[in-house]
């Protein structure tokens, strides 16, 4: 009996049988790359531009013009926003410190997971979703850091943090 090209029973189970027709590399990665892409030929392994894009959820925005505009805005706003819960300080002094330190795990949470599907979105490939995630990053920090605030003398909070080595 064949099983996926072993032989098994009647003592030959070490042995194999070679495939009826050999796929070339070429053939077997796009099968492997159209799987659940059917629709949309093959996945994107690097930048294009257009609406014809995969963005976060399946089968959206779809080839539409206007659903892929509102993924360009969506991205963009959750950019912003992630910009803003890192800059932002929404804590007093002298609250409460476990009241705040549960505050500072939701703003946590709720940064790093729109971080997440910023990046998942940009494994769309898409330079549009690039751009504008580019694009909300830096207005959000220009809106926190430099925009609407007078920098104090040696307040570290407001300059990036020392890179590391």
């Amino acid at each position: 009996m064949d099983h996926g090209g072993n032989m098994h029973g009647g003592g030959m189970e070490g042995m194999t049988m070679p495939p009826k027709s050999p796929p070339s590399s070429s053939s077997s990665t796009n099968n492997t790359m159209m799987m659940g892409h059917k629709m949309h030929g093959m996945m994107h392994m690097t930048f294009f531009w257009g609406k014809d894009a995969l963005i976060l959820f399946n089968n959206w925005p779809n080839g539409d013009t206007g659903m892929y505009v509102l993924a360009l805005i969506l991205v963009f706003v959750m950019a912003v926003l992630i910009e803003l819960l890192s800059r932002t300080r929404f804590i007093k002094p002298g609250s409460n410190h476990v009241a705040a330190g549960l505050f500072q795990t939701l703003l946590h949470v709720l940064r790093v997971g729109l971080a997440y599907l910023v990046m998942l979105a940009l494994m769309s490939f898409n330079g549009g979703v690039f751009l504008v995630a580019v694009l909300g990053h830096a207005l959000g920090f220009f809106l926190c850091s430099s925009a609407f605030r007078k920098p104090k003398q040696h307040d570290e909070a407001y300059d990036l943090p020392p890179l590391s080595c």
